[in-house]
């Protein structure tokens, strides 16, 4: 079974005033895309994740949490 993985992207955009269309345009992917990512529907690629954390200036693993040891929690 694969782990859950938790994400702090609707958080991290709220406290920039982001839409989900306006993070969407930085990251070039649609806004139904960061929605998904959002509620946990979807989990972005690497490439996606990197570049979700070099917009916020963010580890991937300060994002994204699969529960592991050493993870932050929700």
């Amino acid at each position: 079974m694969t782990p859950e993985v938790k994400n702090r992207l609707k958080v991290l955009r709220a406290e920039r005033d982001w839409s989900q269309a306006e993070l969407a345009g930085r990251l070039d992917v649609s806004r139904q895309a960061v929605n998904a990512i959002e509620t946990g529907k979807y989990d972005p690629s690497l490439p996606l994740a990197f570049k979700i954390g070099r917009l916020f200036g963010l580890g991937i693993e300060e994002i994204f949490d699969d529960g592991g040891e050493g993870g932050w929690r929700v």
